[in-house]
């Protein structure tokens, strides 16, 4: 079955087998020191020159408040944090598996140095740069737009990597590589641009960091089989369990975020064979 697991993530991990899951993702809080939040908001139209905001074509707009998402993002130690959640992935990563690692410039190095440690050198596979262009733009140094994925395989001799079937992207010069190049597009480097997910669009849930569906249906197609089994121990708005579904693959979900939990609950009503595990 799907599931979806409300608790701390460690003693979770802990009940499952070894060797159970073929791909794992984690975007874990990235030790910002801050608290994240995202307001959600109704907005209704108002007469001509009162609400609180313009939008388009000038007409104003009155908006309330109605809740907010948030969880607290700073860890004494990082590192002891997790360590022991990584060294469980290791455990139940199946022989062919792979993990993906999603973490900000903050925390990149020192979390390459740990899972090198608990992998194994040989097993990191590449340094993914998602790279976006959206929100505020500090003028004291070059502002940070991209965040690191980490690839590690349990095995470098043996693990999943559908290259026939990732999507293909458009060439940046195709009047360089001929016609039939050109239509036929290129396989992804390890540099992706995409869009973070819209504050206005209708993927949005209001959780906040929530990922786009689209970098996770990729990392789901190139690194796991129809059938297999996605886990995601930080899985905040349940893309990861989104994107699976709709690939044929089996989800395991875990937050320890009662507001994380609705939002999944919600977001994958529709999935018949769901089974949500509560303290």
């Amino acid at each position: 079955m799907n599931q979806i697991y409300l608790g701390d993530n460690l003693p979770i991990l802990q009940t499952l087998p070894a060797a159970s899951v073929d791909l794992i993702y984690i975007d874990p809080p990235f030790n910002t020191g801050r608290r994240q939040a995202r307001l959600q908001l109704k907005t209704r139209r108002a007469a001509e020159g009162a609400g609180d905001r313009t939008g388009f074509g000038g007409q104003r707009y009155t908006t309330t408040r109605v809740g907010e998402q948030a969880y607290s993002d700073q860890f004494d130690d990082y590192e002891r944090f997790l360590e022991p959640r990584l060294a469980e992935a290791r455990r139940v990563l199946a022989d062919n598996g792979t993990l993906y690692f999603h973490i900000d410039y903050r925390e990149a190095h020192y979390c390459k140095v740990l899972l090198d440690r608990l992998f194994g050198r040989a097993s990191f596979l590449n340094e993914i740069i998602w790279a976006y262009d959206y929100g505020a733009r500090t003028k004291k140094r070059w502002p940070a737009k991209h965040d690191n994925i980490l690839v590690y395989v349990k095995d470098p001799a043996n693990y999943v990597f559908n290259v026939d079937a990732i999507d293909r992207i458009p060439y940046m010069a195709p009047g360089l590589v001929g016609p039939e190049k050109a239509a036929r597009g290129k396989l992804p480097t390890d540099v992706w641009w995409h869009t973070i997910v819209s504050p206005t669009g209708k993927e949005k849930t209001g959780y906040p960091t929530q990922k786009p569906v689209a970098i996770l249906q990729r990392i789901i197609t190139a690194s796991s089989l129809p059938g297999g089994a996605v886990l995601d121990f930080f899985a905040g708005s349940g893309t990861t369990g989104a994107a699976a579904h709709a690939l044929g693959r089996r989800f395991i979900l875990m937050d320890n975020n009662p507001q994380a939990l609705a939002v999944m609950r919600a977001r994958l009503k529709d999935v018949a064979d769901l089974a949500i595990i509560t303290p």
